[in-house]
């Protein structure tokens, strides 16, 4: 019985993760696909699986395109006007833009994973990524913002570090990231421990 309690457990280990990723792109798929597929049925007559989300896609990209042209700096400037008259719009506005622009951007912050030590006497290590260089605005020109995303969860914590005690980690910063949100359970080359 044991053993068969401990292959039932290994199968549930090995198919939980594929089936969980599937039915969450299944879920985003069908989410995103559902916002036009009505309207979309109402024009052409008949429902076409996944049209909803390849017409996002190519919205998207052209809206993309089109905001990286002269064409759009003017609404640009008039949105900013509008969103920094609201303050409490734009703090969420701008901590969503940082957060999107940190993974997707021209200027990706998650790129230089370092490992440091809260306390020099401790021989307890975190890991986290350089996010600012320039401190100035703290009074602290010798030191580093990093930034330490919490396991299983997209929060984390922001800590202020001293230049002489980081060590930065020769490894893909997008491993050193699977690594820590995985609780360390992934080795930072993708093999399972």
């Amino acid at each position: 019985m044991k053993k068969l309690t401990s292959y039932f457990l290994q199968g549930l280990l090995f198919l939980a993760p594929i089936s969980i990723t599937i039915y969450v792109i299944y879920i985003v798929f069908d989410f995103s696909d559902n916002l036009l597929q009505e309207l979309l049925s109402k024009m052409i007559g008949r429902e076409i699986p996944g049209l909803g989300i390849l017409i996002m896609v190519a919205f998207l990209t052209v809206l993309g395109y089109v905001g990286q042209t002269i064409i759009a700096r003017p609404f640009k400037v008039f949105f900013h006007k509008i969103i920094h008259t609201i303050p409490l719009l734009e703090l969420i506005y701008s901590a969503i833009k940082d957060f999107f622009s940190a993974f997707v951007g021209k200027d990706k912050k998650f790129n230089k994973p370092v490992l440091f030590k809260i306390n020099p006497n401790d021989n307890a290590n975190r890991i986290g990524f350089i996010t600012n260089q320039n401190l100035e605005a703290f009074g602290a020109e010798d030191m580093v913002a990093v930034y330490v995303p919490f396991s299983y969860t997209f929060t984390g914590e922001t800590y202020l570090v001293s230049n002489d005690a980081i060590k930065f980690i020769n490894a893909p910063a997008s491993e050193v990231m699977k690594f820590l949100v995985a609780g360390g359970i992934a080795d930072v080359y993708g093999h399972e421990k």
